[in-house]
């Protein structure tokens, strides 16, 4: 090809990298599959290979794909992005804002806050993406990010408005059932609620406050804060929940807090070229505002005596 690729074939791509299959990402984007296939095709010639081979589980990239792939969506989410700061007046607080955070933060924190902001800014439009994995914000992936670690990138603006507590909990009729354990060494005769997917945090974790037990002794096993707070909440057995989250069920009860008291600060992000935009700075303040109160409610309502 003597000409570079349209857009078109950029967005293709990647949305056939995400989905896996030309029918959903024709879905995803609106388009029909012959157009993602040709879209596809025009890439696979301007970089001289193929780009997907078929397997059991529908199109695998190739090597040459997955080496294309963080361009690809860095290009998307620089779209996404132009056509967020489009949205409105950079001197008022209209227009889209993408806030990232992590499933727990922004299921159970962030709908009070948003839902504040949004009464008092009407012209606001929130994209709420949950996920904890860290987005990367220096490619716009996100435009604030809720973050419980501590930003290593640069050219980012960042307020660190206090931590969340973690600790074994369980519901009050499960303990009833079973009894509270007196020490941590107990827990290998309860119903315990872990991860499902080891990982090199989720080892060094066990390692730390779950001596001597591994992913085989979970009873249950999700990876979704949601589901691990909802069997707690149903007395399936003992698992770990943020404090702040656990005191809105009367029928939750602490367990051994000297075994596991752990605090995760929470950050409010953003790229510093965001800041003279009215519409981030407002998020960002409402967001550091929000969080604090959660921290600070929390902080006095699990203070010692």
């Amino acid at each position: 090809m003597n000409q570079e690729p349209s857009w078109d074939v950029y967005r293709s791509f990647a949305a056939v990298l995400r989905e896996r299959s030309l029918s959903a990402a024709a879905r995803a984007l609106g388009l029909t599959q012959p157009s993602v296939a040709r879209h596809v095709a025009a890439l696979e010639q301007a970089v001289g290979g193929a780009l997907f081979v078929r397997s059991p589980r529908g199109l695998s990239p190739t090597d040459r794909a997955l080496a294309l792939r963080p361009h690809a969506e860095a290009l998307v989410a620089a779209a996404t992005a132009l056509r967020r700061a489009g949205s409105g007046s950079p001197d008022m607080p209209e227009g889209v804002v993408r806030v990232s955070a992590s499933q727990a933060v922004g299921v159970w924190h962030l709908p009070p806050i948003l839902a504040a902001l949004r009464r008092a800014h009407p012209r606001l439009a929130i994209e709420l993406a949950l996920s904890d994995s860290v987005d990367d914000l220096l490619q716009r992936q996100a435009d604030v990010a809720v973050r419980m670690v501590e930003p290593a990138q640069q050219a980012l603006v960042a307020r660190r408005v206090g931590a969340v507590r973690l600790g074994f909990h369980a519901h009050r009729d499960y303990l009833a059932r079973r009894g509270t354990p007196a020490a941590a060494a107990d827990l290998r005769d309860h119903d315990l609620i872990g991860p499902d997917t080891e990982t090199a945090f989720t080892r060094a974790a066990a390692a730390r406050w779950l001596p001597g037990l591994d992913r085989a002794a979970f009873a249950l096993r999700t990876d979704s804060d949601a589901a691990h707070v909802a069997a707690i909440a149903a007395g399936f057995g003992i698992g770990i929940c943020q404090t702040a989250v656990a005191r809105r069920d009367p029928a939750l009860v602490r367990v051994l807090p000297e075994a596991l008291d752990v605090a995760l600060p929470l950050w409010i992000v953003m790229h510093e070229d965001l800041r003279g935009g009215a519409r981030y700075r407002t998020v960002f303040d409402a967001l550091a505002d929000g969080l604090a109160q959660v921290v600070a409610a929390d902080r006095v309502i699990t203070a010692p005596g």
